[in-house]
């Protein structure tokens, strides 16, 4: 006999209202019956997760972007090979090495092994697949065309991939450089530094304006370092704390647009984004209003999700996408006109399609761009900083007949 469960559910009422509640049954079938008999209309049930260990998930490591592309490929693969959607989902199970996500695809096949569709399975693990998977993944069904859908979310996951594999790499350089110059410029104030301030005291004297900031310094990080280090920290959680608050978010991000030749980079990145992410939605036949609504929450850039959101209203009111869209200085005139002759010609998806792709050639050409105008600027930044300690120092020494006088 089946073990009693607890099961939360969401129904509607013969006045069309909305109940939430809980019941204790032996499966969701038991749930569905005991609904409709007291005259609600169920519209999700989900059994309640026992707490506990089980719950727990220490050293589980969540899948990154690339492991969600391959298994919806293989998904899409399997689904269009005819096998049926239990058994593709047993396999990937079976076959996925990342042991949290097997877990998480082992939850999806037993929901839908209860009668829940793959999308309200999905619905549940928000944290690996998000808005935009769920709602691709539910137009699929509705529009039985569930292989292609996965094939272009494939697709769509792995642009993004590439994209920030590139502007990653891009950025170890410099990254790389300019840690190498707080390494040395550290070293320096507090090792080597320290010896010439006892050198100089000896002299006696006055000594130049530069030496005098250098021992002040490297005085400062010398006596306070445990101070100075945990105001560094301090400083930097309260500014990771403030880029998750929502007006945080949008300061920085509006900031980040401003940045010379970086500025671009970020926009052009967004664009890509944005584009690339609505025309998947619409080619899969999701509904304007939503996919405008899920555009805003993975656009990654405040000022354009807050755009979105502004075009996502005009268009609720009747208008078009491409004018409010080109109210928001964020969207050059160029998107804005190829959207306006996609609304017209009726094919806003393929026009978004190839502003998407354009823009991702941008990012390309615009990070090897950034590659080479970096490299000599970073070691210019690394011989400047370094000579002007070394300078610092030994200016002294120029005038050390005085000094000993």
């Amino acid at each position: 006999m089946p073990d009693t469960a607890t099961y939360t559910y969401k129904a509607r009422d013969k006045a069309g209202k909305m109940v939430e509640g809980s019941v204790d049954a032996d499966s969701t079938t038991l749930v569905a019956n005991k609904l409709r008999s007291m005259g609600y209309v169920p519209i999700a049930i989900d059994e309640q997760k026992a707490k506990g260990l089980k719950g727990l998930s220490l050293g589980k490591k969540k899948p990154k972007l690339k492991d969600i592309s391959i298994f919806s490929r293989q998904f899409a693969t399997m689904i269009n090979s005819g096998l049926a959607l239990l058994r593709s989902l047993y396999i990937l199970e079976e076959q996925t090495e990342n042991k949290f996500f097997a877990g998480v695809i082992s939850e999806v096949r037993q929901d839908v092994e209860k009668g829940a569709s793959l999308s309200q399975a999905m619905d549940k693990h928000p944290k690996i697949f998000n808005n935009l998977y769920v709602s691709m993944v539910k137009s699929g069904e509705i529009g039985g065309n569930l292989d292609s859908v996965l094939m272009r979310l494939a697709d769509t996951i792995e642009k993004q991939v590439e994209l920030r594999g590139k502007i990653k790499s891009a950025m170890t350089y410099p990254v790389a450089v300019l840690s190498l110059v707080m390494i040395i410029v550290a070293a320096m104030l507090l090792f080597i530094v320290p010896i010439f301030d006892g050198l100089y005291k000896d002299l006696g004297g006055t000594l130049p304006l530069p030496t005098r900031i250098l021992l002040v310094i490297s005085k400062i990080l010398t006596n306070f370092m445990p101070v100075v280090v945990l105001v560094d920290v301090g400083l930097l959680y309260a500014f990771r704390r403030w880029i998750k608050t929502t007006s945080g978010r949008a300061a920085f991000d509006a900031f980040k647009l401003k940045i010379p030749i970086i500025g671009k980079l970020v926009q052009k990145t967004a664009l890509a984004r944005f584009a690339g992410t609505l025309s998947a939605l619409l080619r899969s036949g999701v509904p304007i209003l939503e996919s405008l609504e899920i555009v805003s929450q993975t656009v990654s850039n405040a000022v354009m999700a807050r755009a979105v959101k502004d075009v996502q209203q005009a268009v609720r009111g009747g208008e078009s996408i491409a004018k409010p869209l080109g109210a928001h200085a964020v969207f050059p005139a160029m998107v804005t006109q190829m959207m306006a002759v996609g609304e017209e010609t009726g094919a806003l998806d393929e026009m978004l399609e190839k502003i998407g792709e354009f823009y991702e050639r941008e990012v390309e050409a615009t990070v090897d761009a950034l590659t080479s105008l970096l490299e000599p600027i970073l070691i210019a930044i690394l011989g400047s900083v370094v000579g002007a300690m070394v300078v610092a120092l030994y200016m002294p020494m120029f005038n050390i007949i005085k000094l000993v006088q």
